[in-house]
């Protein structure tokens, strides 16, 4: 399907493409275009083929039918749920694993210096088709995105890792390679809140399409400008980002149930003409039984299927739970220092923090999986935890799907006080009749998840303890739980990195901000942000110093007093001037030398390091001019 969008090339199109699995259709006779600067994001609930189609897309997988057609030397990265990893590689050779003439380049040339057999001629040849294909910068560019996704041990072996750790490794691969199209696959996960905020800024300034799964609506709102849902094996394209898709989407959904209940009508009609014992023996009442038929055999696909949660919870007393004093450490690492706090029976705590910093931790201590190392955890009696964990190593997957819910129980009461069998609940959550009988292992990781949120709410808690919900599950299962949560009659706390999910459902935010300090702001996710971005600006030792300096400086100028400057802030005025530009020329110092050391990483850092301490105090600097000259003009302003 080739789409013209103004002088913008067709990148590659993929026509009539059709896919299965066994007796599972994921993708039937659909068709889609590509150009530059499109920036498109898939859609779906799990299971539904989106990640089938990428491999299509990136050339992973072959259809089943169908055909692509992809522009010359069209260059496409993509980065997969599961990358594949040498596990005797470091983290640069990991980056460097692409096979563009670029990057054996640049293996060669690392392997090249480490090699002190290498002869200088080798070394001279090396070094001008470097500078040639201007790999230098691309080096450089490997080191800053590492660095910014949390990696920052250069020479580590990957085999040492953590997965979080390896997938941010395969996608700064995906970022740096040179590509006309990028495609990601779900490239959030695992990525903390301020990473993704960067991740964001990052592919908006890219140039080059994009095509990518993701179930941040954010990113789907401030990145993409095209969406792609995937329906039950039909492909529906809608221009614009998030907000666009879901009024397009809802005028679908209203013009196909206005066609269905044309359908039923005209369905009624024909059957009552029949049914009044018309006799099928002249050309035209065998037309209209014919045309009975052909309205009967048609179908309008509309999914009635939505999920529905509104189960009924276990009573909860006044006392919920009372953290007193709580402090946790690994070895040397203290992950909760001294934490206090009484949770409400209506709380809705939202948990953030860098990853690694304690934040599951902190749950994991809430649901009693963990031992405090001081202080105490008091929980109420009527206290029924629900706990929706990031892993599903406790499913036994040799289980049926329907076995599995009814292991935790076999009937639920919803809160209208209906009946609702095991098997019914897992329809409302889209487990057809024939899928509930299929073992777990046979399951996406998204329908995993989703059956492992229905095993909880299955226990009617009335506790709930969300550690990353949002990962792998799809964005309608995430919009009913955010509806869930809201008419909840208990406390939630979920750690998350979906600032989505957070803005929906958080009236308070824990930031986790290292050494076990955990800070607590009222308000939800944006709320947090901005007091936040406002506390950077002015940071507490410039406030230590307001009071300890200027305060004093206040008081001792009363109004009997002429307004002037003091010994110290007269000699700072005279020089802050080339204080200022001195540090303007060293950071432009400092940018050169960091072109200039790409090929050493170590080096690198500490320029880098160096660099950051000199911004900082070029903006306190900068603030301190501020104050002088306001207080010069004042001064002058005194004397005439």
């Amino acid at each position: 399907m080739l789409r013209l969008k103004g002088e913008n090339m067709n990148l590659l199109s993929i026509e009539n493409i059709s896919k299965s699995y066994s007796e599972k259709t994921l993708l039937n006779n659909i068709s889609l275009g590509i150009n530059e600067g499109d920036k498109i994001g898939i859609i779906g609930i799990n299971g539904v083929g989106k990640s089938t189609l990428l491999k299509i897309v990136a050339g992973v997988e072959q259809p089943d039918a169908g055909r692509m057609i992809k522009a010359n030397s069209l260059r496409i990265e993509y980065l997969s749920q599961n990358p594949y990893f040498d596990g005797d590689a470091t983290v640069l050779e990991q980056v460097f694993k692409g096979e563009s003439a670029l990057m054996k380049l640049i293996r060669e040339y690392e392997k090249a210096i480490k090699d002190p057999h290498t002869s200088t001629d080798k070394l001279m040849k090396l070094n001008s088709d470097m500078d040639r294909l201007q790999a230098w910068s691309l080096e450089s560019e490997a080191k800053t995105v590492l660095t910014k996704l949390g990696v920052t041990d250069f020479e580590a072996k990957t085999s040492t890792l953590s997965g979080g750790q390896r997938k941010r490794i395969a996608l700064a691969a995906a970022l740096i390679s040179p590509s006309d199209l990028l495609i990601l696959d779900e490239p959030t996960n695992h990525l903390d809140n301020t990473t993704i905020d960067w991740l964001e800024e990052y592919l908006n300034k890219r140039k080059g399409a994009l095509l990518m799964i993701t179930h941040d609506r954010y990113f789907l709102d401030r990145v993409i400008n095209e969406i792609v849902e995937l329906d039950r094996g039909s492909l529906y394209l809608y221009k614009g980002n998030y907000n666009d898709f879901i009024e397009k989407k809802l005028e679908r959904d209203e013009r196909e149930i206005s066609s269905e209940r044309k359908r039923q009508g005209l369905l009624k009609k024909e059957l009552e003409w029949i049914r009044r014992g018309a006799k099928a023996r002249t050309t035209k009442q065998k037309a209209r039984i014919d045309r009975f038929e052909k309205l009967n055999e048609q179908t309008v696909d509309i999914d009635d299927s939505k999920m529905e949660i509104s189960v009924a919870s276990s009573r909860l007393g006044k006392k919920v739970i009372e953290i007193e004093h709580v402090s946790k450490a690994f070895g040397d690492k203290t992950v909760i220092n001294d934490l206090s706090y009484i949770v409400l029976r209506n709380d809705r705590v939202g948990v953030i923090g860098p990853n690694g910093s304690g934040k599951s931790t902190l749950i994991n201590i809430i649901a009693g999986k963990l031992q405090v190392d001081s202080g105490a955890m008091d929980i109420g009696e009527t206290v029924k935890i629900g706990l929706f964990s990031q892993e599903s190593y406790h499913m036994n997957e040799s289980l049926r799907v329907i076995e599995y819910i009814k292991e935790g129980a076999e009937l639920l009461t919803t809160a209208e006080g209906e009946k609702i069998s095991a098997s019914q609940m897992l329809e409302r959550f889209l487990f057809e009749p024939a899928v509930q009988w299929t073992p777990i292992s046979k399951l996406s990781g998204g329908e995993k998840r989703r059956l492992h949120l229905l095993r909880v709410l299955m226990e009617a808690p009335n506790v709930l303890l969300l550690d990353e919900p949002t990962n792998d599950l799809d964005i309608e299962t995430l919009t009913i739980l955010e509806d869930y949560i809201e008419g909840f009659p208990g406390a939630v706390i979920a750690v998350s990195h979906d600032r989505y999910f957070l803005d929906k459902m958080a009236d308070k935010i824990f930031s986790f901000e290292g050494e076990g300090r955990i800070v607590k702001y009222t308000g939800n996710y944006s709320d947090y942000k901005q007091f936040s971005d406002a506390e950077r600006q002015t940071t507490s030792q410039q406030i230590d110093k307001k009071i300890s300096d200027e305060g004093k400086e206040v008081i001792e100028r009363s109004k009997d007093r002429p307004l002037k400057f003091t010994f110290k802030e007269q000699k700072e005025f005279e020089n802050i001037d080339s204080v200022i530009a001195d540090l303007e020329t060293k950071i432009q110092e400092l940018d050169s030398s960091i072109s200039a050391a790409a090929a050493d990483y170590v080096l690198l850092q500490k320029l880098m390091a160096e660099k950051d301490e000199t911004e900082k105090q070029l903006e306190q600097q900068m603030d301190r001019w501020i104050y002088l000259n306001d207080l010069a003009e004042r001064i002058e302003k005194a004397k005439s």
